[in-house]
């Protein structure tokens, strides 16, 4: 058995999970593998045994169905070689908000939102204990820019970003790292399945380049980690802008703007 870490990896079957478990392989880490698709699990996992010889265990389940999703939630917390979780698995959405269904609208936040927290919070106890151990919450660009016009998706990303960032800061004085990944346009299957034709999008990374610029900000410990972002500094400057902003509200009254 591996002395490194066990890694899950959730939406595993394709795209960025897909590459997650193949860079994760070529370290060394033996792999639970999560998504809906038992048939590709199957193959990718067979490739990454006869190619790395790390052992691979798939998990088929749809995380948003409660019973997979409280399923793959037992074994983070009770399969104590799991160390890293890579909470990837999500889905996109085109349209407007006003032509969106509710029940794809429910499906979309159940996934982007509530599975992923669910699984943190499943490992996140156990991980804190042994002082320890990472979690990689994928996000969007996207989640910072309203402009772009994916309302609901968005929406689900920026959750994940404060999300991440509010783990972090609980987490990592007991030895847990948590990072936020923040792609852009990625190479993947997630645009075919939410109809969007990725020939019309001007600039697109492949997912190989996300993946490795996000495992150089894993080992350098970001906590978050953008890699379409080539002025570092901008981030910098938000997050200088947003403490500034904090410092500056006065909770007893409200601004002399707003006064009659």
């Amino acid at each position: 058995m591996s002395q490194l870490p066990t890694v899950l990896i959730t939406g595993a079957s394709s795209g960025i999970g897909t590459v997650y478990a193949e860079r994760f392989a070529r370290r060394g880490h033996d792999l639970v593998l999560v998504a809906r698709d038992k048939t590709r699990l199957e193959t990718l996992a067979a490739r990454l045994r006869q190619d790395t010889g790390v052992a691979v265990e798939v998990l088929p389940a749809d995380l948003t169905q409660r019973s997979d999703l409280a399923a793959v939630e037992a074994r983070l917390r009770d399969d104590a070689r799991i160390g890293i979780l890579i909470n990837n698995a999500g889905i996109a959405q085109s349209g407007g908000f006003t032509v969106q269904s509710a029940d794809s609208i429910d499906q979309l936040v159940t996934l982007n939102t509530l599975a992923l927290t669910r699984l943190a919070a499943a490992i996140a106890p156990r991980l804190a204990t042994a002082g320890e151990g990472a979690i990689v919450n994928i996000g969007s660009v996207v989640g910072l820019a309203p402009e772009l016009g994916m309302t609901v998706y968005g929406a689900t990303k920026a959750f994940v970003l404060f999300l991440s960032q509010g783990l972090s800061l609980e987490l990592s004085p007991k030895g847990v790292y948590v990072q936020a990944v923040l792609p852009a346009a990625t190479r993947t299957e997630i645009w075919e399945r939410a109809g969007i034709d990725i020939n019309t999008l001007p600039e697109v990374m492949d997912v190989g380049e996300l993946v490795d610029a996000a495992l150089v900000g894993f080992d350098r410990r970001e906590p978050v980690t953008i890699p379409p972002l080539h002025v570092a500094e901008r981030w910098d400057t938000l997050e200088a802008s947003r403490q500034g902003l904090l410092s500056d509200l006065r909770q007893a009254q409200a601004a002399e703007r707003y006064r009659a």
